[in-house]
């Protein structure tokens, strides 16, 4: 069934812009490359679930090395065996947006406006402290850091004004409680500590808090007054999630995986016009070169552990007996690889089509434990979503034959491919904002993680549970 929001009654010149100019040229120069960054998709999708994890900035392997750790998926599928990021069994996730009012609304415009004023008034009034890190500060711990993060939270609202305690150093149930409600404004790990992550949040001043909000209301006012349409969909890359709306109302939210740093996700406007059930997912040449073939030489029955099939000429050519090849010289201008669809495919079980430039799509991932993570930029451009089914059912519900639901689970029990056209295709926004108001004056932040907003701090800093492993985890590690 679909995932219906609930929807109640709720009331109502700046540092970045010539990086917002740079960013757009540099798309564009990024556009002859745009194939590639296709086929990448697929091979991303893989990567998680090899246990490959979010990249650093700069720690961004070549080719030849973090493609180590992508194949393998479907014999581990096989045993049961699939490693992915470090979770801790603490740790909630609640970062979906409540209510119906999209991101891309007057509602929205006005709430931003009144972050702003609000912001401008902390400025006014002398920011907040800096808290010293980086060392761990937790529950239970007597710090004498402890009155100046109380300082912090009091000026940007996440404790309360008044209270007693101010220069105690006990680190306390309240003081819990407003920690875990600052990480939950700014998209980390609700553990109520204050770790690495948290200190880089804390740390960034009032100011650049104030000219992020002013940047993100002119990408909201761009967007909003170039027409939206009534029936959309919008993808925030760095808040990971997606909004369906109608008639101006938000009438599903899901989480996202997104790119992560290096293999961005494009901010573009599409149009969804297919939906791809049982995709094959075609293998990129330098993956065959720099794994597949490799781990052929070594172990010979990992192809169809993988359900990759070889074919001749082209990837719709004639099928090759896998037992033919010399694997030690094969010929890749000729021969081409290709996964069958199934629970195993990089692309799940349905692919939604939104021709653009960037050869960028939504789709599904049988990599479901990674939308527990918080930060999740691990794809190669592409956008995976969390309960994607109920995204293609309200896609689809406007098509003759689809208005119900149960017609999406009756093709994938089916099992066999099936592309649906669309006559009334859909828009779809991949947009990238960082900071934004709730009708309820909350003020919301997620770090900047593809260095948009004109300054570093902004981007925060990587939790150690977000890093990459010392070593490739999975079975293709030498």
């Amino acid at each position: 069934m679909l995932r219906q929001l609930k929807l109640t009654a709720t009331g109502n010149g700046h540092t970045g812009i010539h990086q917002e100019f740079a960013m757009t040229m540099e798309r564009t120069k990024k556009v002859s490359g745009a194939t590639r960054r296709g086929l990448l998709c697929g091979a991303a999708a893989l990567a998680a679930s090899a246990g490959l994890v979010p990249f650093s900035r700069g720690a961004f392997a070549q080719d030849g090395q973090w493609w180590e750790s992508i194949i393998g998926h479907g014999a581990q599928l096989d045993r049961r065996s699939r490693a992915g990021p470090r979770e801790s069994s603490t740790i909630r996730l609640d970062d979906l947006r409540d209510g119906p009012t999209p991101w891309l609304s007057d509602v929205m415009i006005q709430s931003m406006h009144e972050a702003i004023k609000r912001y401008q008034q902390i400025v006014a009034n002398g920011g907040w402290p800096m808290v010293p890190g980086p060392r761990l500060m937790r529950p239970g711990d007597d710090d004498e850091r402890v009155p100046a993060l109380r300082r912090r939270l009091r000026a940007s609202g996440d404790m309360p004004a008044t209270g007693s305690y101010y220069d105690s150093f006990a680190f306390d149930g309240e003081l819990e409680q407003a920690v875990m409600r600052f990480q939950a404004r700014h998209g980390l790990r609700m553990r109520g500590r204050v770790d690495r992550p948290t200190f880089a949040a804390l740390n960034v001043t009032a100011e650049m808090r104030l000219n992020q909000l002013r940047l993100n209301l002119n990408r909201i006012q761009q967007l909003w007054t170039s027409g939206v349409e009534d029936r959309y969909v919008l993808v925030n890359v760095p808040a990971y999630q997606l909004e369906a709306v109608n008639r101006h109302e938000v009438q599903q939210r899901h989480r996202v995986i997104a790119g992560r740093p290096g293999r961005e996700t494009p901010s573009i406007k599409s149009t969804i016009r297919g939906l791809n059930f049982y995709p094959y997912w075609r293998v990129p040449g330098s993956i065959a070169r720099l794994d597949l073939v490799p781990r052929m030489q070594r172990e010979p029955d990992y192809l169809e552990k993988e359900h990759i099939r070889a074919f001749r000429g082209s990837f719709d050519g004639p099928e090759i007996d896998l037992a033919t090849i010399d694997w030690h010289n094969v010929d890749l201008s000729q021969t081409f690889f290709r996964q069958d669809p199934g629970p195993w495919n990089a692309l799940g079980l349905v692919r939604i089509d939104m021709p653009n430039e960037h050869i960028v799509y939504m789709h599904d991932t049988p990599m479901k434990q990674l939308f527990k993570q918080p930060a999740r930029s691990y794809s190669a451009g592409c956008v995976r979503v969390q309960d994607v089914m109920d995204l293609v059912s309200w896609i689809a519900q406007q098509e003759a034959g689809w208005e119900q639901p149960e017609r999406v689970q009756a093709v994938l029990d089916q099992g066999d491919p099936l592309d649906l056209t669309l006559s009334r295709p859909i828009p779809v926004y991949f947009v990238y904002i960082t900071a934004w108001g709730e009708t309820n004056g909350e003020v919301q932040f997620r770090p900047d993680i593809y260095d948009r907003d004109g300054a570093r701090e902004l981007a925060g800093d990587i939790d150690p549970e977000d890093a990459p492993p010392a070593q490739p985890v999975n079975a293709l590690a030498p």
